[in-house]
């Protein structure tokens, strides 16, 4: 390895990774501290908005995941000074955030009437459920649109609009919560479900804060969107879903993994969902990490693509890779050594924090081979092949680490069920066979990138 090659590689990687690494710890405390209010009113409350969560997180995080194409599109448009594409492209994506959002809000509308006879939850829980979600689908259109001038921003290798944004967002949330979950100011009380209305503030707060710093942006003036207006065209608006679906996708099979186990877990009792969450929600902390290198890798990548630079594009690759797994040295050792401590500030019963604190050991060695697949898969992205991350994340996290850990798990075909270490030892194997295949498919597009050298044609079309 070029060591002065990797410092020079590693400073820029990092300027653009540390402004998405605080926004996604911020979206993380935001989240934190709905839990923490919305509990100070009642555990029903707490409970309310812990599963109508469970039904949001996925659906936004999905369209999160297609709205995500914008960046490797507008990093290789603008490694190729193509800077009027960016704003059609921007205006594009846009009228599938903002279809989209709307869509949300007409599905709450529909599908509620149909499903609330069907669902049976005790005391009050089935209306905060209800009600949290009927506020927070009004967010959804701030929110998906928001998303699309981060992307916006991030392609142009412009990332700390995401981290002050995201500060805002913060600022309002607190607040927002305090008047919504209490009746301040002459205001209801909502209890758990003001949450959701808080949280639909704060979407269009960012929105609207993130339109205008585009606007009175100096940097982003190079691709003005407001230069020019685009009404949808379709083949734009077809290449633009078929890019981004497959990354839409693959979010959507690790996210419903995770959940999934949490179902199964449920006849080992409320200690063993306890910890499982506990270790869970702790490395879902610490997977910003690598998660925020691999946005990074993606907008460098891209450019490097646009911009015919096939050596630098592998240099970045490689040297992300290496950086996010020094990274994970250190966080694997503050894992395994502080374990106990982290479990103890989730818990005041010592079996859950034992379980717990078991559970990260198997977390400290995954660390490493979700830092190579997340990585990987933001440097595909950066090629435009994203389909491959498709069926890899299926294959490995459905067919391979969900097998195993259903094996392992609770049945005693191998060794006597495991319960929860069974289905922890399925991630790291479902993660590893994704590290392993994610590695391979940038290998093969690396080389076939290189064959392809002197038809440049073909660089914008690999996959």
């Amino acid at each position: 390895m070029n060591l002065a090659g990797f410092i020079t590689h590693s400073k820029s990687l990092l300027k653009l990774t540390y402004p998405i690494l605080i926004a996604q710890l911020i979206q993380n405390l935001m989240g934190f501290v709905d839990i923490v209010m919305a509990g100070r009113v009642s555990a029903t409350d707490l409970a309310a908005v812990a599963v109508a969560n469970s039904i949001w997180l996925p659906m936004i995080l999905t369209i999160s995941g297609l709205i995500m194409a914008l960046a490797a599109i507008v990093s290789q448009l603008a490694g190729a000074n193509k800077y009027s594409e960016i704003v059609e492209q921007t205006y594009q994506t846009a009228w599938i955030a903002l279809v989209l959002g709307v869509a949300l809000i007409g599905l709450y509308y529909l599908l509620v009437p149909i499903l609330a006879p069907m669902v049976t939850l005790e005391g009050n829980l089935e209306e905060l459920f209800f009600n949290y979600l009927g506020f927070i689908v009004w967010g959804a259109p701030g929110y998906c649109l928001y998303l699309v001038l981060r992307n916006y921003s991030e392609g142009l290798s412009y990332t700390k609009p995401t981290m002050i944004i995201s500060v805002i967002g913060l600022l309002v949330n607190i607040p927002a919560n305090y008047i919504f979950i209490y009746g301040k100011f002459g205001m209801p009380a909502y209890g758990g479900a003001g949450c959701g209305l808080a949280t639909a503030l704060v979407y269009w707060s960012m929105f609207i804060s993130m339109l205008i710093y585009c606007f009175y942006s100096q940097v982003l003036k190079k691709a003005n969107l407001f230069s020019a207006f685009y009404w949808p065209v379709a083949k734009e608006i077809k290449a633009i879903f078929s890019l981004g679906t497959p990354i839409a996708l693959s979010l959507l099979f690790e996210v419903s993994l995770f959940a999934i186990v949490a179902i199964i877990l449920v006849p080992f009792g409320a200690q063993v969902i306890a910890s499982h969450q506990v270790a869970l929600n702790f490395t879902s902390l610490v997977f910003m990490v690598p998660l925020s290198i691999a946005m990074a890798t993606t907008i460098k990548v891209g450019f490097a693509i646009g911009n015919n630079n096939l050596k630098q594009a592998r240099d970045y690759t490689r040297y992300s890779i290496i950086l996010g797994l020094l990274l994970a040295c250190l966080t694997a050792f503050i894992t395994v050594v502080f374990r106990e401590q982290i479990a103890g500030i989730y818990s005041t019963e010592l079996p859950v924090i034992e379980l717990a604190a078991s559970l990260m050991l198997l977390a400290a060695v995954y660390q490493f081979s979700d830092t190579i697949q997340v990585v990987s898969a933001g440097a595909l992205r950066g090629y435009k092949d994203t389909k491959s991350i498709l069926y890899i994340t299926f294959v490995s996290y459905w067919l391979v680490g969900l097998t195993v850990g259903l094996i392992l798990g609770i049945t005693d075909w191998i060794v006597p069920s495991m319960g929860a270490y069974g289905f922890w030892i399925g991630f790291i194997v479902g993660l590893t066979t994704a590290a392993v295949l994610l590695a391979w498919r940038l290998s093969v597009i690396q080389k076939r990138l290189q064959q392809s050298i002197s038809l440049p044609n073909e660089v914008n079309s690999v996959n």
